[in-house]
């Protein structure tokens, strides 16, 4: 039991960081329209970025990690990503958008991306 909320707990408080940003009216934001939009949907990608990396950390336990893992890690951000649009449905002020879901996706690939990445780069020879 130990075990396993060690490796859920921490996807699960992400989840509640993310549900607690997206149920504010408003979040501060830069002046500048452009810098605004380029600082939310880079918040996107790397809020779901860190979701997927923590999802895969939990799913794979003490195993090796798969594509399959990597991939479920990608739909279950981009489902929760789904989720948090529809959540802010109902909160005044906020609306649910595409884009920003398709920015949660990207940035949940990128993530699994950089970490097949990590995983399959030849370990440095000792000299």
């Amino acid at each position: 039991m130990r075990c396993l909320l060690y490796r859920w707990l921490p996807p699960l408080g992400w989840m509640g960081v993310i549900f607690l940003l997206s149920a504010q009216s408003t979040l501060p934001h830069p002046a500048q329209p452009w810098l605004s939009v380029l600082v939310e949907q880079l918040g996107h990608a790397l809020a779901y970025g860190i979701l997927a990396w923590l999802f895969l950390r939990a799913l794979r336990g003490n195993g090796p990690v798969s594509c399959r893992l990597r991939v479920v890690s990608v739909v279950l951000a981009v489902v929760y990503g789904a989720s948090d649009e529809i959540h802010q449905a109902f909160v005044p002020g906020r609306h649910p958008s595409l884009v920003d879901l398709l920015t949660d996706g990207a940035g949940a690939s990128l993530a699994m991306l950089l970490e097949w990445r990590r995983h399959r780069a030849p370990a440095s020879s000792p000299r």
